[in-house]
């Protein structure tokens, strides 16, 4: 039996991936800050300048280990998408992110041989 993994759009995954998350057969766990923007028609009232996201980051700080994790920004447009923080600094008043994108990868390598006949 095949499988298909079909967008509301029509689209589908190509049915030669893998499913890589339970390729190999191993339990993982995965820690990320994951921050999600949200865009809505009030840009007055919910509008997060950068010294309340400043204090919301400190106050999870106290109960979580931000610090040592990595940082992801979550947004959407025609679809959510996910991006890596490669970086921040400051200019003037303005807080940048530098956002990357993030990759799937095969989560079996010692297991499957990639780069060889292929994954799982």
């Amino acid at each position: 039996m095949q499988r298909s993994f079909i967008f509301d759009d029509g689209d589908s995954i190509p049915e030669d991936y893998p499913v890589t998350e339970v390729c190999g057969g191993t339990l993982r766990t995965q820690s990320t800050c994951l921050l999600q923007t949200w865009t809505h028609d009030d840009v007055q009232d919910h509008r997060l300048d950068s010294t309340k996201l400043l204090s919301i980051i400190q106050l999870a700080e106290t109960h979580l280990p931000i610090s040592d994790l990595e940082v992801e920004i979550e947004c959407e447009g025609c679809v959510i998408s996910q991006y890596l923080v490669a970086s921040a600094h400051s200019e003037e008043d303005t807080v940048i992110f530098n956002l990357a994108d993030k990759h799937t990868d095969c989560l079996a390598k010692e297991k499957c041989g990639v780069g060889g006949s292929g994954c799982c």
